[in-house]
């Protein structure tokens, strides 16, 4: 017998049923047209849903985009902490530096519109979320040997951001962006180290 207080069930299976109906259209809209030319009403209404449920759920086109990230960051974050060296446990500082910053440069150029969404809409969101301060605490420990690893750590994912990234790659190429990112992150870990010491310039 079910009592007044308890959560109808019901509910629960239409909001589950409700959010990946939301996730699964955002995907193909923002695959298809661009993070940026989308609506939420265009979603909700690829979805079946009110407009409402959309902004109730996710607040905007930026929550919508950081969502569908959720699963591609969880990857990358289990990698760090229990994967094999050079990106998990078990490597010097400067080696697991290079290797994330090479992961993560792969994570942003693979989904760029959708970060640069994630990021940039409303202002400053990409500081504000627990996947930056995730990674900021990560490169802060990876750099204890620099005068400032909070501060550093702050630069170099800013090189790493998906605005940054998608504004420079047309003029640079990827593999002079990956380089020179290289370089950066071993530079701000090892300053006495010539470029391409951890990795093998390619």
């Amino acid at each position: 017998m079910r009592h007044d207080h308890d959560p109808p069930h019901s509910e629960r299976v239409d909001a589950a049923r409700n959010r990946a109906a939301i996730l699964k259209a955002a995907a193909l809209l923002f695959a298809e047209h661009g993070a940026d030319a989308v609506s939420m009403d265009r979603v909700a209404a690829a979805a079946g849903v009110g407009k409402g449920t959309v902004y109730r759920r996710f607040g905007d086109r930026s929550g919508l985009a950081a969502a569908l990230l959720a699963a591609r960051e969880r990857e990358l974050r289990e990698a760090v902490v229990d994967g094999p060296p050079p990106l998990g446990p078990g490597a010097p500082a400067e080696a697991r530096l290079a290797a994330f910053v090479g992961a993560y440069l792969d994570h942003v150029a693979g989904h760029l519109d959708l970060l640069r969404t994630s990021e940039t809409s409303p202002p400053g969101a990409r500081y504000r979320s627990a996947a930056y301060r995730f990674w900021h605490d990560h490169l802060t420990a990876l750099l204890d040997t620099a005068p400032d690893p909070h501060t550093t750590a702050h630069t170099l994912l800013a090189a790493l951001s998906a605005e940054h990234v998608g504004a420079v790659l047309p003029e640079l190429g990827a593999h002079r962006l990956r380089m020179g990112l290289l370089d950066l992150a071993v530079g701000c870990a090892a300053p006495d180290a010539p470029p391409g010491a951890v990795l093998p310039r390619r």
